[in-house]
C-alpha cells in the first residue's frame, strides 16, 4: 500500500481508481462492507483502490476535548487498510489549510485531478468546510462528470443481548466502555485490540507468581475496567491471557493500568509493542482483603480465560492445544 498525504497528494493519485473517504476508525463491518464493494469494482475495471482519511481526526485540533478516542492506532490503522486490499492511502492533516478547503474545491481536485472511477460513500458522508458537502450535493455533481457514485447503506448487527444495532464506531466505542468485548468484536469482525509497548510497572505480579505485561496504551481506547479473557502472540505463538484493566484496588490508589498475564509464556518482553486481543470480559475490579484471597482469584481468573478461549472459535490458541 502506497501512502501519499494532504490535498497535494490526493492530486497525485493514478486516474481511474475506486475511492473512497471517510475515517475508518477500527474499519468495522460497515466499513467492510465498502472495501468489498471496491474490491469488486477493481476487478471489473478500475485500476486500484485509494482510500482518503483525516489524520488524525480533526477534533483533535478543532476541539481535543471532544474528540473521539481511536479504536485503531495509525499504524494498527495502517495494517488493517493494507489487509483489505487497498492500493493507496492518501492521509489529510487537519490543518488550517485542509480545513478550509470547501467542497466545491474538493470536488474540483477530484473532477479535474485525481479522476476516480468511482466514489463510494455512505448516506451520512459529509466533506469539505464546515461539512457543507452532502452526499445529495455529490450525487449531483457526479451526474454531471465520467465519475459513477454509489451510496452504501449501513450495516446492522445483532448483538448478545438480541438488539438489532446499527453499526458505526461511536457504537464500539459505548460497547466497549460498558466492557462488552464479544459485541464489539460482532461489530469489527475481529477482537478488539489493544496495542502498546511492555513498560516496567510495580512488579508485583511477579512476586506473587502470576508475572504481567504491563502495556503503555496511549493512542487508543481502553475498554471498561475489569478482568477479560485475552490472547497475545509473541513470535508467532499465541498465548491464553487473563487482561486486568484497572487501578490495582489492593494495593491502594494508582493510574489505570493495563495488565496483561500471559498463560504459558516465559520470557522477557520489555520494550516490545505488543498486541493484546480482548476476547471476553469476566468480572469487575474489586478490592481484597488480603494478599491470599487475591492470589486465589487470580488463580481462578487465570482458568476462567482458559476455559473462555477454549470455546473461542475465532482462532485456536496454540499453548492450550
Amino acid at each position: 500500500m502506497q501512502l501519499r498525504e494532504g490535498i497535494a497528494g490526493l492530486a497525485t493519485l493514478p486516474p481511474g481508481m475506486v475511492m473512497s473517504v471517510g475515517n475508518f476508525d477500527g474499519l468495522h463491518l460497515g466499513h467492510r462492507k465498502i472495501f468489498e464493494l471496491c474490491r469488486r469494482l477493481k476487478s471489473a475495471d478500475a485500476m486500484g483502490i485509494a482510500v482518503v482519511t483525516f489524520e488524525p481526526h480533526p477534533l483533535t485540533v478543532l476541539r481535543p476535548e471532544y474528540a473521539p478516542p481511536r479504536l485503531a492506532p495509525l499504524a494498527m490503522k495502517r495494517e488493517l487498510l493494507a489487509d483489505a486490499g487497498i492500493d493507496y492511502l492518501v492521509e489529510l492533516p487537519p490543518t488550517a489549510e485542509v480545513l478550509n478547503v470547501t467542497a466545491e474545491e474538493f470536488w474540483a481536485v477530484l473532477r479535474d485531478q485525481t479522476r476516480p472511477s468511482h466514489l463510494i460513500e455512505g448516506a451520512t458522508f459529509t466533506f469539505g468546510h464546515a461539512r457543507a458537502g452532502t452526499i445529495d450535493r455529490l450525487s449531483e455533481w457526479c451526474k454531471s462528470s465520467p465519475i459513477k457514485l454509489h451510496e452504501i447503506e449501513g450495516v446492522s448487527a445483532p448483538l448478545l443481548d438480541m438488539q438489532v444495532a446499527p453499526v458505526s464506531s461511536s457504537l464500539i466505542r459505548w460497547l466497549l466502555a460498558q466492557g462488552r468485548a464479544r459485541d464489539a468484536a460482532i461489530c469489527l469482525a475481529r477482537p478488539y485490540t489493544l496495542r502498546g509497548p511492555v513498560v516496567k510497572g510495580f512488579q508485583r505480579g511477579r512476586t506473587i507468581g502470576v508475572p504481567t505485561a504491563n502495556l503503555l496504551v496511549t493512542e487508543q481506547l481502553i475498554p471498561a475496567e475489569g478482568v477479560y479473557a485475552a490472547r497475545c502472540t509473541i513470535d508467532g505463538v499465541t498465548y491464553p491471557a487473563a487482561l486486568s484493566i484497572g487501578t490495582m484496588p489492593t494495593f491502594g490508589d494508582h493510574p489505570p493500568q493495563v495488565e496483561a498475564h500471559l498463560i504459558g509464556f516465559d520470557g522477557d518482553l520489555y520494550d516490545r509493542t505488543i498486541d493484546v486481543e480482548v476476547i471476553d470480559w469476566l468480572r469487575d475490579q474489586r478490592k481484597f482483603p488480603d494478599l491470599a484471597i487475591l492470589q486465589e482469584q487470580l488463580a481462578k481468573d487465570i482458568a476462567a480465560a482458559q476455559k473462555r478461549l477454549t470455546i473461542d472459535s475465532t482462532r485456536p490458541v496454540a499453548s492450550l492445544a
